[in-house]
């Protein structure tokens, strides 16, 4: 669960401030419809609004003005091993630092969790390593493969890269 914590605004160079915050139920339709539109495009698994109310207590989100324009959300899959999953920017909020804000909010969270690994599966190796991750091979979390890779349609082809940091 991630803790509540002020929301922290950020100036950007345009002086619009950018707020990552803890998700709450209203935040349910911006964060389906920005999920789904990454999921079209094949980079991200699907999640029904039902599923995000359940686990909207795992989602961080930025916005801007008062609009949702990012996400990510940290799934528990062990005693040790947190998933960054659901990263995502709005198009136009891309390369202002906003998806850096929300792993660090999730980094803090597992750090207050004290859960040491950190993993992803992402396209955007990049940008993880910019983040301080390494990629490793993905076979090295079998807890990842049989609570989501079971159930997804590139279980026998997956191309994501993984990723981890220790903290």
């Amino acid at each position: 669960m991630i803790t509540k914590s002020q929301p922290k605004p950020v100036e950007t160079e345009s002086a619009t401030a950018i707020v990552c915050r803890k998700a709450i139920l209203e935040d349910v339709e911006p964060l389906a419809q920005m999920i789904e539109e990454y999921a079209e495009r094949g980079i991200m698994l699907p999640r029904s609004r039902k599923v995000l109310e359940r686990q909207i207590d795992q989602f961080v989100v930025a916005e801007i003005d008062g609009r949702v324009v990012g996400c990510g959300s940290l799934c528990r899959l062990g005693t040790d091993l947190v998933e960054i999953r659901s990263l995502g920017l709005r198009d136009e909020c891309k390369r202002m630092g906003i998806g850096s804000m929300i792993v660090e909010e999730l980094i803090k969270e597992a750090q207050h969790q004290q859960i040491p690994k950190i993993m992803a599966l992402t396209y955007a190796v990049n940008f993880f390593v910019k983040n301080g991750f390494s990629v490793v091979d993905k076979e090295v979390f079998p807890e990842k493969v049989w609570t989501d890779c079971v159930n997804c349609s590139k279980q026998n082809a997956c191309d994501e890269i993984a990723v981890l940091k220790m903290i």
